[in-house]
């Protein structure tokens, strides 16, 4: 399960600065770039989000995270780079 946490933040991460990456290029009016590229990006995105969220909630007991590490795991999901540094921090020897 912590090599699938592993997988999840590093993906997420990823998904995060492609996201914010195209938003910076694409013009808001332009509906098919946004139909056909930002979308489904976001889509992605999305769900890799959602699926951090999920497993750091089901592997915290296994690795002993307080309050305080569960807050900050999340915190990172939200900061462009915050999930490389999670991934550094919290599960290099996991």
């Amino acid at each position: 399960m912590i090599k699938i946490f592993k997988f999840t933040a590093i993906s997420e991460g990823f998904s995060y600065l492609i996201l914010l990456s195209n938003m910076l290029f694409i013009k808001p009016n332009n509906l098919v770039l946004y139909k056909t590229l930002l979308f489904p990006i976001g889509m992605t995105h999305g769900i890799l989000f959602i699926a951090y969220l999920y497993l750091s909630f089901i592997i915290k007991e296994k690795l002993k995270w307080s309050a305080k590490d569960v807050t900050l795991i999340i915190l990172g999901s939200l900061i462009p780079f915050g999930a490389f540094y999670i991934e550094r921090k919290y599960l290099k020897n996991a």
